[in-house]
């Protein structure tokens, strides 16, 4: 009997969305989870919904989040944080930005939504100062808009996307040099390049810089090689001292 036509398999494509710069950790905290999310924010968060989602069903009312580690975050960034927080709305469910860092700081300030992340109760605690209604309850506030300065976001965008345009070929040579060195998949080279990144607080842009020029005969830090030996060994799953990186490379 021929197989019905709707079991044939499609075509696999490859996957042409931008790589994610960011990483994420979540950690349960009573009936909310801290989400540390560190790197940086660009149209590559869009790979971290899942991970986002998923931490968002772990919680009883929400998650907190912490950007301290967010050296870069823009528009699109800031876009995947606001789809969050409406599924959790949807849920009811809440998100708030516990800390972060200047540049996430910044872009909530020029956008305005950083209102929109700010934990019940952040204006004083209800019953003291808030006003009451004539049974004695708390008034409800009043549901905030985000006020949204368009020419200056859009300045702002047209900034970090032409930054992105120019760091990305070397960040994308980089990964290559490390497929072709230690003989990994492109997702585990990403890896690896992201955790040297964070655990040596380097720019992914400079770090990418610094693999490229060992190339041309340009040491790389012993911090870089020793972190990018540490981080080969996690993927692999086997002794970082097998993975050292030649001084000279």
């Amino acid at each position: 009997m021929p197989e019905p036509a709707h079991s044939a398999q499609p075509l696999t494509t490859a996957d042409t969305r931008p790589p994610c710069l960011a990483s994420i950790e979540a950690v349960a905290a009573g009936d909310r989870v801290d989400v540390i999310c560190r790197g940086e924010l660009d149209i590559g968060a869009q790979w971290l919904q899942p991970e986002l989602y998923a931490a968002l069903d772990r919680s009883a009312t929400g998650v907190d989040l912490d950007l301290e580690g967010v050296g870069f975050c823009d528009c699109a960034g800031l876009n995947v944080l606001l789809d969050l927080r409406r599924v959790a709305l949807d849920q009811g469910k809440t998100v708030t930005v516990r800390s972060c860092g200047p540049a996430v700081e910044r872009l909530l300030d020029l956008t305005g939504a950083g209102e929109l992340f700010k934990a019940e109760g952040a204006h004083g605690p209800a019953g003291s100062d808030s006003p009451v209604t004539s049974d004695g309850d708390p008034e409800p506030e009043p549901e905030l808009e985000l006020e949204v300065d368009v020419d200056e976001e859009l300045r702002l965008e047209v900034a970090q996307l032409r930054r992105a345009m120019r760091t990305r070929p070397s960040i994308d040579v980089a990964r290559g040099i490390v497929m072709a060195s230690f003989g990994l998949s492109s997702e585990d080279a990403w890896t690896v390049l992201v955790t040297a990144s964070q655990n040596t607080n380097t720019k992914l842009h400079h770090l990418a810089e610094n693999l490229m020029g060992a190339v041309h005969g340009t040491p790389v830090a012993e911090e870089v090689r020793q972190q990018m030996a540490v981080a080969v060994a996690k993927v692999r799953g086997i002794s970082p001292r097998s993975q050292e990186i030649p001084p000279g490379a």
